[in-house]
């Protein structure tokens, strides 16, 4: 019950809030500031700074109850201190507080004092501080507390209160200019001499009156044009900044849209805004012109219109705002969890495009789509009837999408979506290739080819998940259902009931590690800057080494480069006594140097190795680690197909401090002679310098594969 009462309370404030500052913009650009409704208008403010005011003492009231976990704490003042003393949120809410009192004070200032436009744009924009103030405590604030973050969102709800705020003072004015004045008495007397009126003074009062009044009118009209003129930009920039906002939330979960509230509601919201644009539009080309026309009949006609639909509109923005306010409450749709997808298919340009016909029917329905949008252009401009001016148009979307989406469906399945709950990390990796080489190996072979010893007993061989792209083509989620249940006619059996839940999920991620391996033969010595945007995300591990240094890889995000280094005993000798006089050089280049043994040494090794070398070599881990990056040993030059592959006995990779792989150097396929490749410590340093100029492009790589 808290919740729906805090929800409502969440309306109420964001509403009032946003109407002050549509409304204080629409009396600054009115034409003239002396009207009867500019009155009305005045009036209004102090109550919904009132309403504001209100508002945000229920949200202090019910917030304190819901974080405290205590309903009865709404009504303890004490705890609504503590709230405001001890949390973002509730310093948040005071900063809105203060701003919401400010603008009570203005708004009885404008109250009783005479009327001037620099009040109106000082309440607006006092109002529009407390809404800022609020958009602190949006998602994008959560996640990112900066101003590329949060003026996106602060420019949507200022934008969206100057069109949604303004509604009603646009309804005063429509409703003042389409009353019903009484009309003026032929007959009477004049009140200062109380002799009756002669017939010709009476009908020019009459005249002067009328004259007055469509004067009135007019004036009034104009104000009307001002904010319909203002209003696309306005709109236009609501859709925009509203777009970055989705993007932002919904990242690359397209599926939760429509599969999770969040998706839902923003679903409403959009579909409510759609058809609020069409009266918008309707009002601005069609109804708003004829209300201005000095005839009468037309003018009441157009105002009655205008009036009547621009009420819908208004009506259906409280319901915008309303679905705004629960969005604004609800799980962003990149965090929704999408346990079951409820649908047998999923769009995917991944998995169809490469396709010629998948691409010819996809281009020729955006063909057909664009004809659409040009025909309805046509129309207006040809002044088509009607039913053709709409009908067609939507024939032609209609066959739009018929001809170029279904080609992009693919199957889909209830885990489709399912974010896997193992992190992508060595020790998953190593588990699922064991699960692999155990129960994989006799259909897709030793590296996952499809060239498994039972390959040929099928009638449609097993797929190649090592060179073909199928990770980027299938979500984590459908490897998992195959998985669990096989897949009918092709001979996969199911293997839900030999396999523990997380052990089948550790087969997605070695399965996604064997794909990441492949695509990195295309990696070399030396770091690309000109890539703008890195995607390769290594393996995570945890360590310990022999000098009780211990973590994980993660640990040195956002802090220090990684060389990781791969090494044999005493094939890799030379190299580690040259690293070892290059340590205290790329300690001071902001790089953090892991050794791990291939082939894991002995006792009386290990201390060879640890003796004559000052950086940390991994003692616990090393196993894992060893069968997650020997995946990343692939070249363009030895792609290493055949059997089982073979391991180098040396390699190298380096990690940059935003979490990416972006170099490897493997000398038995690079050159190990001096000079070549890493060899030349001067290119290795040269490649950390690079990666300490570089600024973060992207956020660093996601802890699960999708």
């Amino acid at each position: 019950m808290i919740e729906v009462i805090a929800t409502l309370l969440r309306w109420l404030q964001l509403a009032s809030n946003m109407i002050l500052v549509g409304g204080c913009v629409f009396l600054a650009i009115a034409g003239s500031i002396h009207s009867p409704w500019v009155t009305r208008l005045e009036r209004a403010l102090p109550w919904l700074a009132l309403i504001l005011l209100a508002g945000l003492l229920g949200i202090l009231a019910t917030t304190t109850a819901q974080a405290t976990g205590v309903d009865e704490n709404a009504w303890r003042p004490q705890a609504w201190l503590a709230l405001m003393q001890n949390t973002r949120m509730g310093q948040i809410w005071v900063g809105r507080a203060a701003c919401a009192v400010l603008v009570a004070a203005i708004a009885l200032y404008i109250r009783f004092s005479a009327p001037a436009r620099w009040q109106y744009v000082l309440c607006a924009t006092v109002a529009a501080m407390t809404l800022t103030v609020g958009s602190l405590a949006s998602h994008a604030a959560a996640e990112d507390l900066s101003v590329i973050s949060i003026l996106p969102y602060a420019l949507h709800i200022i934008m969206a209160s100057v069109w949604f705020g303004a509604l009603p003072a646009f309804l005063v004015v429509c409703f003042a200019c389409t009353e019903e004045e009484p009309a003026p008495q032929l007959h009477g007397h004049d009140q200062a001499t109380g002799r009756p009126h002669r017939h010709s003074e009476a009908i020019e009062r009459i005249h002067a009156v009328f004259q007055s009044r469509q004067d009135a009118i007019q004036a009034d009209t104009l104000a009307l044009k001002r904010f319909s003129a203002m209003a696309l930009p306005v709109m236009l920039m609501v859709v925009a900044t509203g777009l970055i906002i989705t993007y932002r939330m919904v990242d690359s979960s397209y599926g939760a849209l429509v599969s999770t509230n969040y998706g839902w509601l923003l679903d409403a919201k959009v579909g409510l805004l759609a058809v609020v644009l069409v009266i918008a539009s309707r009002a601005r080309s069609t109804w708003l012109p004829l209300f201005a026309q000095r005839d009468s009949s037309l003018a009441t006609a157009g105002g009655r219109r205008l009036r009547k639909w621009v009420s819908f509109e208004f009506v259906l923005a409280l319901g915008i705002v309303l679905l705004a306010t629960i969005v604004a409450n609800t799980v962003p749709a990149k965090h929704a969890i999408i346990q079951n997808w409820p649908y047998p298919f999923r769009f995917s340009l991944a998995a169809t495009w490469g396709d010629p016909t998948v691409m010819t029917r996809v281009w020729s329905g955006l063909a057909l789509l664009f004809i659409a949008i040009g025909a309805s252009a046509y129309g207006r401009i040809k002044h088509w009837d009607k039913k053709r001016r709409i009908g067609l148009p939507v024939l032609l979307a209609l066959v739009a999408v018929g001809v170029g989406l279904p080609p992009l469906a693919v199957d889909a399945y209830p885990e489709t979506y399912r974010k896997t709950p193992v992190p992508f990390d060595t020790i998953s990796i190593a588990n699922g290739s064991a699960h692999f080489a155990e129960n994989c190996v006799a259909c897709h072979g030793l590296q996952g080819k499809g060239d498994g010893v039972m390959a040929k007993s099928f009638a449609k061989p097993p797929v190649d998940m090592l060179t073909e792209p199928h990770t980027a083509k299938h979500t984590a989620g459908d490897f998992f259902h195959w998985l669990t249940f096989g897949i009918a006619d092709t001979g996969m059996p199911s293997f839900g009931d030999k396999l523990s839940e997380e052990d089948r999920w550790d087969v997605v991620n070695f399965l996604h590690a064997m794909s990441r391996g492949y695509q990195a033969r295309l990696m070399s010595p030396t770091v690309k800057p000109e890539q703008p945007q890195p995607s390769m995300g290594p393996p995570n591990f945890s360590y310990a080494a022999q000098d009780g240094s211990s973590g994980t890889l993660k640990d040195f995000r956002g802090q220090k480069n990684v060389l990781l280094v791969l090494f044999s005993w005493p094939e890799s000798r030379e190299r580690l006594q040259q690293l070892e006089q290059l340590h205290a050089q790329l300690k001071a280049a902001n790089t953090v140097l892991l050794a791990v043994p291939e082939d894991d040494p002995s006792a009386q090794e290990l201390a060879q190795v640890t003796e004559e070398v000052p950086f940390p070599v991994v003692t616990q881990g090393a196993d894992e680690i060893v069968q997650s990056y020997k995946l990343f040993r692939r070249t363009l030059s030895k792609p290493d197909l055949l059997g089982a592959g073979t391991l180098p006995s040396h390699m190298e990779f380096l990690v940059d401090r935003f979490g990416y792989l972006r170099a490897r150097w493997i000398p038995e396929a690079d050159g190990a002679g001096e000079g070549s490749g890493w060899a030349n410590t001067g290119m290795l340093m040269q490649q950390i310098a690079q990666l300490n100029r570089e600024e973060e492009i992207l956020p660093p790589p996601g802890d699960h594969v999708h």
